[in-house]
């Protein structure tokens, strides 16, 4: 089940210059189905990732970080099935051993592959699996595989998701393609998820990795379906360099810019498909939070709901138990919120001010926005000019179901 989410149309899925995907059926959890994912990068590419924060990071994440410390990286490595985080040194060599057999194959050093893992934590990868499926991706390595790549990476996810767009500039165009996974495990602490988005700019190594931050920033991190972040969650941005422009090498450049808005757009669309395709979510729920002092108190009211377990089964239930997200509202830490300014609308309908329920509301106009499959909460804080957006859904039954059952 997802809300208002198709499939990407895979005819629609740009190929980037300088980038091309593989995919295997290795069987790491279960046969018959893509999960072995071989991306190449062209050399001259700049690339910036981001990763989760969680303490118990998995050993790819490690691995990655190690390897982005000593080269640019020319290959990622992709598996589903297993996270293999919580493995201890064993779980470190695997992960070692993954990118050595993909430099072996493609003709690399192993500290220029970055590996990714997801699935079952506190698991062994099945590295017989993943080596043995290694060259049926290699040999499957074309720049026009961006639909099976996103099939190739789901794990709980219901639609593949992936989103491309041209943008024209100085006499040419840019091409944006992006690929991610996710739909359960899903709240902002870096990423929140698998997310790879490549174009064909020019971008000076420099400037990447403050990219990558903004733009996940705009998007990854602005998400929530249930609260738990990844031990696993990486967002990787690469630029290949390969459209026929002057090189982007300065923070100041205009057109670095135009390029970083097209990436927050390919970049929210996976997003948003995140949170549509959320582990049970029947609604879609836009969270808009101004009149902040700064946009961190905003994204803390905003997050405080989203997150909310009790406003997200109200959503489910079309209940307007509104109290809730007043509730939330107050548990957002901002420990001189003058309540009496607060204001709440949920879409068009006025529901609280002065401290309570505004005396315009109407309960049944409450039941009405929240029986829409698509809802706006707005939050008006009446402390300033700061403001920003969230994206979450509801808790369904469906949820509890899908994660009492995830490893059957």
């Amino acid at each position: 089940m997802s809300v208002n989410l198709s499939p990407p149309v895979s005819a629609d899925l740009l190929p980037v210059p300088g980038i091309d995907l593989g995919w295997a059926e290795a069987g790491i959890r279960k046969a018959g189905r893509k999960d072995l994912l071989l991306i190449r990068i062209a050399a001259g590419a700049a690339v910036g990732a981001v990763f989760t924060q969680n303490r118990f990071c998995a050993a790819p994440v490690l691995v990655c970080r190690e390897h982005l410390a000593r080269a640019t990286p020319r290959a990622l490595v992709v598996n589903t099935g297993c996270a293999n985080a919580g493995t201890g040194d064993s779980g470190l060599a695997d992960a070692r051993r993954s990118c050595a057999a993909v430099a072996s194959l493609l003709g690399c050093r192993a500290d220029e592959v970055l590996p990714f893992s997801t699935g079952v934590i506190m698991e062994p990868l099945p590295m017989d699996r993943l080596l043995g499926g290694l060259p049926h991706a290699a040999e499957r390595l074309q720049a026009d595989s961006w639909f099976a790549a996103a099939e190739a990476i789901m794990t709980t996810d219901t639609v593949p998701k992936a989103a491309s767009l041209r943008i024209p500039m100085d006499e040419t165009v840019i091409t944006v393609t992006g690929i991610a996974k996710g739909a359960g495990m899903i709240h902002p602490d870096m990423a929140t998820m698998l997310g790879y988005v490549a174009c064909d700019a020019p971008i000076a190594p420099a400037l990447m990795p403050g990219l990558v931050r903004r733009v996940a920033d705009r998007s990854f991190n602005r998400i929530c379906v249930d609260g738990d972040t990844s031990t696993n969650d990486s967002f990787v941005l690469i630029a290949t360099g390969k459209a026929a422009l002057a090189p982007i090498d300065s923070a100041g450049d205009p057109r670095l810019a135009v390029v970083e808005s097209a990436l927050v757009r390919v970049a929210q669309a996976l997003a948003q498909a995140i949170v549509r395709d959320g582990e049970g979510a029947t609604k879609f729920i836009t969270v808009t939070v101004t009149g902040a002092e700064a946009e961190a108190e905003a994204l803390a009211v905003a997050n405080s709901i989203a997150r909310s377990p009790l406003v997200k089964t109200a959503f489910f239930a079309s209940d307007p138990n509104l109290g809730r997200i007043l509730a939330a509202i107050g548990n957002a830490g901002i420990a001189d919120l003058d309540c009496d300014r607060v204001q709440l609308f949920l879409n068009d309908v006025a529901v609280a001010r002065d401290g309570g329920r505004h005396p315009d509301y109407r309960e049944e106009d409450g039941r009405r926005v929240m029986q829409a499959a698509e809802i706006l909460v707005r939050v008006d804080l009446g402390r300033g000019d700061a403001a920003t957006t969230v994206w979450t859904c509801d808790l369904s039954h469906d949820y509890v179901s899908i994660n009492a059952d995830y490893r059957s």
